[in-house]
């Protein structure tokens, strides 16, 4: 495969009518200083191509221009700095660096309002925000989750105004914290309406992953959203049998571990915990919301993943009187090993025991961006029991005096409340 990799005196011509142009950098990525975007840049420039990270957030773009990480993802630090140091990989809040590359590479994805609503114009309004730095020999890349039709709405808005870029949708299938081990492992699914489309799709993704999954447009759409409701819904297959079991007195834990041990069939069990972060509940809405709203599986995962901080309070009032007590809450990330607190349910069951409890006090190693987070030497010392929020491996051998309620069973003691 030709490489990809340009001086800017250097061109490239592609399809019908397309311009003759120099490319000053293969790829620019929108949003390209955030989780998805960041290690996405990383991954493509130690495969050799140029890259420009386009976002207007200043902070995470002059922490990228220092070498720094703006967010916590193990292995994507050297690599950057390397690229920082050879200008392979650069970081603006300048939107004209969107003229000078060959894919422009969009991770802004279809939001969720407050009442669970899509809102599917979201991606269409940025690329309309954008259309005056994109020229039509650019392929446009949308890589986060989106409402499926998105990417025919996005190919409509370029046609009717005169653009008529090629458009892929390839979304993005990495675990937060693995960013760096997946993209280069995984499997990548590609999606084009045309044949110059899914071959530019190849030449870009091929450079990234052993394997190309070549999908239609709306095909990809529902595979990105069927993959993460299928995670949400066995989380809330666990989290409800779990409160079965704990309900009756036993331990779900010793249950789980007996169905799972050398019986292939049981082995993707997950244990129970709080299902959460900016990904797994938004897209289950956006799946519902696509089915007219008939989805009962998925609306059942909702309730019973977002219930289990009410269910973990609504236990311990049955035994303790926790107006009389300080409930600390270790861990408040999402999930573990990890700084990123978007949608965490650790907030959830904060807000929950703030009306409940004497006094809350909350306790992250890795979370710098909450000012109201004490350390945890003086919430070891001040609670009277303790909630693990999110599931740090450091936990399982930190020495606790107080109650633990531990729904991850991190500490490996069991799992009853």
């Amino acid at each position: 495969m030709a490489s990809l990799v340009q001086t800017p005196t250097q061109a490239r011509t592609h399809g019908r009518g397309a311009v003759r142009r120099a490319f000053d950098r293969d790829v620019v990525i929108v949003g390209g200083c955030g989780h998805v975007g960041l290690p996405l840049g990383i991954a493509l420039g130690q495969r050799g191509l140029s890259v420009a990270m386009y976002d207007v957030n200043q902070a995470a773009v002059d922490a990228v221009m220092r070498s720094e990480l703006p967010f916590s993802e193990p292995g994507a630090d050297a690599p950057l700095k390397d690229l920082r140091r050879s200008n392979q990989l650069v970081a603006t809040t300048d939107p004209n660096v969107i003229r000078g590359a060959e894919y422009v590479i969009v991770v802004i994805g279809t939001p969720v309002d407050e009442h669970l609503n899509p809102s599917p114009q979201a991606v269409v309004k940025a690329i309309a925000d954008l259309a005056e730095h994109l020229t039509p020999d650019q392929v446009i890349v949308l890589r986060s989750t989106i409402y499926p039709g998105v990417t025919a709405l996005v190919e409509r808005y370029l046609e009717e105004n005169g653009l008529g870029n090629d458009v892929c949708f390839c979304p993005e299938r990495i675990a937060q914290g693995k960013a760096m081990e997946e993209l280069h492992q995984m499997p990548q699914i590609i999606a084009a309406r045309t044949a110059r489309g899914m071959q530019r799709a190849r030449d870009l993704f091929s450079r990234l992953a052993p394997d190309l999954i070549e999908l239609s447009p709306e095909e990809a759409e529902l595979a990105k959203l069927f993959t993460n409701t299928w995670r949400y819904i066995k989380f809330a297959a666990a989290n409800q049998l779990f409160m079965m079991a704990n309900d009756f007195g036993l331990d779900f834990e010793r249950i789980r571990q007996a169905i799972i041990t050398n019986y292939p069939r049981a082995a993707d069990m997950p244990g129970p915990g709080f299902a959460a972060g900016p990904c797994l509940f938004k897209d289950t809405m956006q799946l519902a919301a696509f089915n007219n709203n008939q989805f009962t599986l998925g609306h059942t995962s909702m309730m019973i993943n977002e219930g289990l901080p009410l269910y973990v309070v609504a236990r311990l009032e049955q035994r303790l009187d926790l107006s009389s007590l300080n409930i600390g809450i270790l861990g408040m990330a999402f999930k573990g090993e990890s700084d990123d607190i978007r949608s965490s349910l650790a907030y959830k069951l904060k807000r929950i025991l703030a009306v409940k409890a004497r006094r809350v006090l909350c306790a992250d190693p890795y979370v710098t961006l909450d000012p109201h987070l004490v350390p945890e030497e003086e919430l070891l010392r001040e609670a009277d029991l303790i909630v693990i929020g999110a599931p740090h491996a450091r936990y399982a051998t930190l020495e606790i005096g107080q109650p633990v309620i531990d729904v991850f069973n991190v500490r490996r003691q069991g799992v009853l409340i």
